[in-house]
């Protein structure tokens, strides 16, 4: 993509990437009561009826995700157009979700900054190795990889995972502020959930506030992955990669009915989002709408987001995910054609002594 089209196309966006503080006092109002009445109602529903409660639970888990849009818009400063009101709020909801806000908001940043570039993974995104290094790694690292991408533990595992180990410790690297806030963040959740167990019990706890969690960062998790990971999603080397090449040709629209966009906050423009973070999520699509060159970002419904479960190695060279049974056959491929050339001069060598 030329320099010039660069321009225009952020150009083309900039008017969206404005708060409006109005929108979004409405968006936190129709998100986090609701969510807090719904915890509240499948408490009480335990007396009740138990699949009630878990009913409550799991449209708990919708709201969830959407008080987490609500924490990340926070993280960009795009929610609300005062910083200070956008670190109260992103450290409130931060708690909700589970999630420290300033070491994700760092973390986060650093996956805008380098997403889809292959010389710069490791924070904040979704483990992906090439071909190569894949073949070229350790039997054990082959497992971890395995282990690591297989959908039974990034979904099944992955969110106890996230929820108790990685958001509840700081990186080295952490400065002061980021750090106790990540404090404040476990002693406040501690705080919360202590109340609830106390009040309520630890079964009535893990019923509700588990199920909720637990479905919440599964779904997060699920995002994340497909907006990223379908089979001809762009990746490159430092010296090759660009910004928005990244941004709408390495991030999916995912494309969902209508009350699945309001739970996920329309997140599923993510091509549009990684081309302009500070657009707040109410906004997002209608920048997809009117922005013609957005619209060729790669469109991914639920049905066709399942196949991208398959993929496990991105190829440089085909420019795509490629699966391991595709590797194994590439493999078998490879070693047939390399002991068909070490055959052949000796048949032809037989012959001549003939």
């Amino acid at each position: 993509m030329s320099k010039e089209k660069t321009v225009t196309l952020h150009k083309s966006v900039k008017p969206y990437a404005n708060a409006n503080n109005r929108k979004s006092t409405v968006q936190l109002l129709n998100t986090i009561p609701p969510l807090l009445l719904v915890w509240t109602l499948a408490y009480l529903s335990l007396s009740v009826s138990i699949w009630l409660s878990i009913g409550l639970a799991i449209v708990a888990s919708g709201l969830l995700v959407r008080t987490f849009i609500i924490f990340h818009d926070c993280t960009h400063g795009s929610f609300y157009n005062s910083k200070k009101k956008n670190d109260i709020l992103g450290t409130i909801t931060g708690v909700l979700t589970s999630f420290p806000y300033k070491k994700w908001k760092r973390e986060h940043a650093i996956h805008h900054a380098s997403s889809s570039n292959l010389d710069k993974r490791g924070v904040g995104d979704i483990w992906v190795m090439t071909v190569e290094e894949y073949t070229n790694s350790s039997k054990w690292q082959r497992l971890a990889y395995r282990l690591y991408r297989n959908p039974l533990v990034m979904f099944g595992l992955g969110p106890f995972f996230l929820i108790l180990i990685s958001n509840r410790f700081n990186r080295k690297d952490a400065k002061k502020k980021e750090r106790n806030n990540t404090y404040l963040s476990n002693f406040l959740l501690v705080a919360l959930c202590g109340v609830i167990i106390i009040f309520l019990g630890w079964k009535a706890f893990l019923l509700v506030h588990g199920i909720s969690l637990y479905m919440a960062g599964a779904l997060g998790i699920w995002l994340f992955y497909i907006q990223h990971t379908f089979e001809d999603s762009y990746f490159e080397e430092e010296s090759e990669w660009n910004y928005v090449k990244a941004a709408v040709d390495g991030s999916s629209y995912y494309q969902l009915p209508r009350i699945l966009q309001w739970l996920t906050g329309n997140i599923g423009y993510h091509h549009v989002h990684h081309l302009a973070p500070r657009v707040p999520n109410y906004n997002l699509e209608e920048a997809h709408e009117t922005t013609p060159p957005l619209q060729y970002a790669t469109t991914i419904t639920i049905k066709t987001s399942l196949d991208s479960v398959r993929y496990r190695l991105y190829d440089p060279e085909s420019k795509s995910f490629i699966t391991f049974g595709e590797l194994k056959r590439r493999t078998r491929l490879a070693a047939s054609e390399s002991k068909q050339s070490v055959l052949k001069p000796t048949t032809r060598a037989s012959i001549q002594s003939k």
